[in-house]
């Protein structure tokens, strides 16, 4: 794809007022998104407005609706919630109301609203756009503004981002709030296990979700639930037996707790409500259980945004502007969302219809169709869901006598135990024996490899680092010890879970298959290290807890700093050459500046670093964050940067510097990793099946799979999850540096920048284009995105 970079420096701002509200129910991020749409709008020379109070502020007016700078929006970042502040609005609601509103907005030039809510507030907007040249003739005629304000601003361009912890908005694979939300939750869980465990106890857990199940749904796959309720997926008739069979089972198998989530709009196949009480109560008059509700409430809106949520919202917001820039009177209202990993702007009313429509199908019990209409990445977590959460009776289990074993190779990463488990799981319902190996290739050599069952990998998906324990060491000093291991337990597939190790070490194995005819099965790599470095995949698994981690200290010591004033803190965090953890925790942190070393810089560069931070501390944001990747530079160490700083800034500022280190591979895993291990391991093992299908010659009895396409790495590509050959991945590589030839978070360097305040350029070529809501097939959900 040969195309001319379009830069944004073409699109001025000059002469434009944007105003930015945020509406409807709050949300984590919210405050990142209003940042970015005031930074990038100022940068392009436009005039930014705060509309306090969301539609509220906008009929009002007053000083509800003011002009902000640069400063306005310093240490919101990390703040949750919404700082503009955010009402529910009747009077928006009549003619009158948004006649007021115009009014208010074309006194001060606006024509331009970036709306962060849900589809109420969205829609509302939509109908002010629609009504908007009405409206200014109608005010004309009262005498409220002159003709020429009704010739001069004369159309009404809008751009909303979805904010919303519920996640139930179609077109957007995430709103802004619900990662965060999903955090609480986590937390919450997490906490609650270890006391259940202790008492043996039954805790139902009741999350938000009126009318969607997003939350009930991933926090029950990242938490591995016994059991969940979602207004989407009724459970069938007879709900109650299975249920309480399911759970007394588990107890028989050793297990000393369950754990039963509920979303609060839960409903049978009768559209009857099913609250947590009703679940409790029937817990302890069928089984006798010692049960207790927990209600979350208000807390999973609460709190700091994750990484995920203010990466997420800052992208959002500087496309928001862009689309504003762009907007001509024809273009209809647009939704900036994330479609994988591609920001992609549609049509507000096509949304907004879309979610209507799903609400109308769960009314009418149309509940698989509701399922498919909110998208491939909901229907995905469910069949996850579905497949892991329950275990056929051996008798109902295929038998294939394929035995396929799993290992991890490098070093540990937040998630992996989550997608062992899955892979284990998944392996048995297909019919497989499964089998773990112990400390990587080096324990496989050794012959540390054992059957392994679905009970033993319970509770695995929220344990960190690695259980079954991990090795740097690659397969080509012990080739022939374990060939041997391969033919003794008769293994004919391995999945390979880990970072580039794992990928080198697969292209190792793929490269020894003309010696040894053991390495002739389906190999399938996962990629799962926190540098976030392998080819073939925007993210690994262990990447977004590694950022968190980075992200949550960033913020503790930006804390630290604001009391002390005029100190500028440099961080140096993980990631071997690559410097993914370090690019993406300056932008989600707020920092000023990231080394990396994909992005060579010399001693200008970091004069001038020097200088923009002395311009800062003239203004009243008097502290500073610059963030260095371990191996940007063998010359500019993190000592070097440090001294220099000291020395440069002598009586303007004084510095601190900070080695983050191996906090950033531990603690528990993030949602995402949780989920994006799960899903994805899950995929990767139904792929293995299907190739030991295809591979399987029955007259020798055996598996022979030598084509390159039988050894290949699952990775996650702009929108979709795909399978490549390692063998065509080599073109990709960097193997000197252990880092892809191209990396797509590379394009986001700039937008860290410009929220920075330094002058730069912005490659937009992507972005632009008016999508439509795309409706899938049933078959798309098992191909596409997670």
């Amino acid at each position: 794809m040969d195309h001319q970079p379009k830069f944004f420096e073409n699109l001025s701002g000059t002469g434009k007022a944007i105003g930015v509200l945020t509406s409807g129910g709050d949300a984590q991020g919210m405050n990142a998104a209003v940042r970015a749409v005031v930074r990038m709008g100022i940068y392009v020379k436009a005039k930014v407005y705060f509309v306090y109070e969301g539609y509220q502020g906008m009929v009002d007016g007053g000083d509800n609706i003011v002009e902000v700078s640069w400063e306005s929006v310093s240490s919101i970042l990390q703040v949750g919630g919404t700082v503009i502040g955010s009402a529910r609005c009747k009077s928006f609601r009549t003619r009158e109301g948004r006649l007021q509103a115009a009014c208010n907005l074309v006194k001060r030039g606006i024509t331009n609203l970036c709306v962060i809510g849900g589809d109420g507030s969205l829609t509302g907007a939509n109908l002010f756009r629609e009504e908007w040249s009405g409206l200014l003739e109608e005010l004309a005629q009262k005498g409220k503004i002159d003709e020429e304000a009704v010739k001069k601003y004369a159309y009404l361009n809008i751009v909303g981002m979805v904010g919303s912890i519920d996640n139930d908005f179609c077109g957007t694979d995430m709103t802004i709030g619900t990662d965060s939300a999903l955090h609480r939750i986590i937390e919450v869980v997490d906490a609650i296990m270890t006391t259940a465990q202790s008492h043996q106890r039954t805790f139902v857990l009741e999350v938000m979700g009126r009318h969607c199940g997003y939350l009930a749904l991933v926090s029950a796959l990242a938490c591995g639930a016994d059991w969940v309720f979602i207004p989407e997926y009724p459970p069938e008739e007879g709900w109650e037996d299975s249920m309480c069979v399911k759970l007394s089972e588990n107890r028989a198998r050793k297990k000393r707790l369950n754990i039963i989530i509920v979303a609060e709009g839960a409903i049978d196949c009768h559209n009857k409500p099913i609250t947590s009480e009703k679940v409790k109560d029937l817990v302890v008059q069928r089984l006798g259980f010692d049960t207790r509700v927990t209600i979350l409430g208000h807390v999973q809106r609460g709190g700091t945004p994750s990484a995920f949520d203010r990466i997420l919202a800052s992208r959002m917001g500087v496309e928001a502007v862009l689309a504003l820039l762009e907007a001509t009177p024809d273009t209809p209202a647009c939704v900036v969302s994330l479609s994988g990993n591609q920001a992609v702007r549609l049509p507000l009313m096509e949304c907004v219809q879309m979610t209507q429509e799903v609400q109308k199908a769960m009314d009418e019990g149309r509940f698989v169709e509701a399922v498919r209409l909110r998208g491939r990445s909901f229907e995905n977590n469910l069949n996850t869901y579905k497949l892991l959460s329950q275990k056929k009776p051996d008798a109902e289990l295929p038998k294939t006598n394929f035995n396929v074993a799993v290992l991890n190779v490098g070093a540990p990463a937040a998630g992996m135990n989550a997608a062992v488990r899955a892979a284990v799981r998944v392996g048995i319902t297909e019919g497989h024996k499964m089998f773990a190996v112990i400390d990587g290739f080096e324990g496989f050599a050794r012959g540390k490899i054992k059957e392994i069952s679905w009970g033993d990998v319970g509770g695995w998906t929220g344990q960190g680092g690695s259980i079954l324990g991990t090795k740097r060491t690659l397969p080509a000093k012990y080739l022939e010890k374990i060939a041997d291991q391969m033919r003794t337990n008769n293994i004919n597939a391995l999945m390979v879970i880990g970072g580039f190790e794992a990928y080198e070490s697969c292209l190792q194995l793929h490269e020894a298959r003309s010696c040894f005819e053991e390495f002739c099965v389906p190999i399938c790599v996962l990629p799962a290290t926190i540098s976030n470095n392998v080819p073939g995949t925007d993210f690994s698994i262990g990447a977004d807890t590694a950022l968190n981690a980075i992200v949550e200290t960033c913020d503790r010591i930006k804390q630290s700093a604001s009391g002390t004033k005029r100190r500028v803190f440099i961080i140096e965090t993980m990631g071997g050459y690559c410097g993914y953890l370090a690019n993406m925790g300056a932008l989600a942190a707020g920092a000023d500046a990231a080394y990396i070393f994909e992005e060579q810089f010399d001693i200008r560069e970091l004069q001038a670093n020097v200088e923009h931070l002395t311009e800062k501390m003239k203004t009243s944001i008097q502290r500073g964050l610059v963030l260095r990747n371990e191996n940007c530079n063998e010359n500019y160490t993190t000592d070097f940067i440090y001294q220099l700083y000291s020395e440069e800034g002598k009586g303007v500022f004084d510095c601190r510097k900070n080695v983050l280190g191996h906090m950033q591979q531990g603690g528990a895993p993030s949602p995402f990793d949780r989920n994006f291990g799960t899903k994805i391991s899950a995929k990767a093992m139904q792929w293995i099946s299907k190739k030991l299908k295809e591979t399987y010659r029955k007259e020798e009895g055996k598996v022979f799979a030598n084509t390159d396409d039988s050894v290949c790495l699952l990775g996650m590509r702009r929108r979709n999850l795909v399978f490549q050959p390692v063998a065509e991945l080599k073109n990709e590589t960097d193997f000197v540096h252990r880092i892809p030839m191209e990396q797509w978070w590379l394009k986001l360097r700039p937008l860290m920048k410009i929220l920075a305040k330094y002058k730069t350029s912005y490659d937009v070529s992507d972005s632009g284009q008016l999508e439509h809501v795309a409706m899938h097939s049933p078959k798309e959900a098992e191909t596409g995105a997670i």
